[in-house]
């Protein structure tokens, strides 16, 4: 599917039967919509594809999805309003809810849409995430300053500088592997939808910017007033090697949502893909209970 939204264009996909209530899945920072792959096989095998139909797309900068335009730098709430334009785009109804489901970043922006448009989200599910990220205010002068040296620095390199090629896509799959621990199946089923083959070389699609530090984190107490408190029906899925953060922050999420199931399955940080068998159950369960 191409969806072009007022001020971009997304890429995304389809599993299912377009006249059946929505699953929206949300990837997270630096992958795309192929990171759901391992769940929509799930899912299509399951019988949730004859209650549901699953949608899958890639964030701007992302896969084949539209870059932002211009070179400022890019924010999180930037996702939030991707977000809104995309959901009442599929379903422009405003009486009529989806179901709601994000990985990592995906799961951060997911969050912050649901407390923000409750009416619009029947479920929530949040894989490896569960907030905005946060930190004290008195980093805000230096956050600021950090982010601008490095957008800077960025547009004064030369144009060649900024683009390296690659003979292989098994130099960035093992670079990938290498940095995240992630099995080389996940790594490469990721990289080949954010790469692009020009005169025998792989070179990178995704806006470069993504990997530069954002100019503004809430702090805390924002994040909470944000945050508190959603009746929203919501599953929050940890994997056990996953983010040690998230394991602690379980007492912080039974006071933001009312309604909260917390499950733990084997799998780390892209449990989605390694176990995509056992969370596709855990899904099951929540939604046809």
């Amino acid at each position: 599917m191409t969806i072009a939204l007022a001020h971009l264009t997304l890429s995304a996909m389809r599993y299912g039967h377009a006249d059946k209530p929505i699953i929206l899945a949300c990837h997270g920072w630096l992958d795309n919509l192929n990171s759901f792959i391992p769940l929509a096989e799930c899912f299509l095998q399951s019988d949730l594809a004859n209650h549901y139909q699953l949608i899958t797309f890639d964030w701007p900068g992302h896969g084949f999805s539209d870059h932002r335009p211009g070179l400022y730098p890019l924010h999180w709430v930037d996702y939030l309003y991707d977000l809104h334009a995309l959901i009442n785009f599929i379903q422009p109804d405003p009486n009529q809810s989806i179901i709601l489901l994000g990985h990592s970043l995906g799961g951060i922006v997911a969050s912050a849409y649901n407390a923000s448009f409750p009416q619009r989200i029947s479920q929530l599910i949040l894989i490896e995430a569960l907030s905005p990220l946060f930190e004290d205010a008195n980093n805000n002068a230096s956050r600021i300053s950090r982010s601008f040296s490095q957008h800077t620095h960025l547009l004064t390199k030369p144009f060649q500088a900024n683009i390296k090629g690659y003979s292989s896509i098994d130099i960035v799959v093992k670079a990938r592997q290498q940095l995240t621990g992630m099995d080389p199946v996940w790594c490469q089923l990721i990289a080949k939808r954010n790469l692009e083959f020009i005169d025998e070389l792989y070179y990178w699609r995704s806006d470069p910017r993504l990997k530069l530090d954002s100019v503004y984190r809430m702090s805390f107490e924002q994040v909470d007033a944000l945050m508190s408190q959603s009746t929203t029906d919501t599953l929050l899925v940890l994997g056990k090697t996953g983010f040690k953060q998230l394991k602690s922050a379980q007492v912080q999420a039974k006071k933001w949502f009312k309604h909260l199931e917390i499950a733990e399955i084997d799998g780390d940080h892209h449990l989605h893909m390694g176990n995509a068998v056992g969370l596709c159950l855990l899904i099951r369960a929540f939604i046809l209970k």
